[in-house]
């Protein structure tokens, strides 16, 4: 079972980094990229290029967290991982976009 919810761990933070990919995208319509190295990189490539550059690099981090790291480790990495993500990614992008539909 630990295997199982390592995995399960491993494809929540995979979901969360394609959603605040996504949420950028439409976002950057509205906002302006709140973190200055993406947004330099925006500026000097491009937005979709530097949106796939960084979440590439992300996603194969937590993919070597998950083959290298001990799978006790890694699960308590992966859950923390996830739910800073969720307080500082999902949640404010959601109030962000919540926010167009309700305007």
């Amino acid at each position: 079972m630990p295997g199982q919810r390592l995995h399960e761990l491993f494809l929540l933070n995979l979901a969360l980094q394609l959603f605040d990919g996504v949420a950028t995208w439409y976002g950057l319509r509205y906002w302006h990229e709140g973190n200055p190295f993406i947004r330099t990189t925006i500026e000097a490539v491009g937005a979709g290029q530097a949106l796939v550059l960084y979440k590439a690099q992300a996603c194969a981090c937590l993919l070597l967290l998950r083959r290298s790291a001990a799978p006790m480790l890694a699960a308590w990495m992966l859950a923390g991982g996830a739910g800073l993500y969720f307080g500082l990614s999902f949640f404010p992008w959601m109030a962000r976009l919540l926010s167009l539909v309700w305007a």
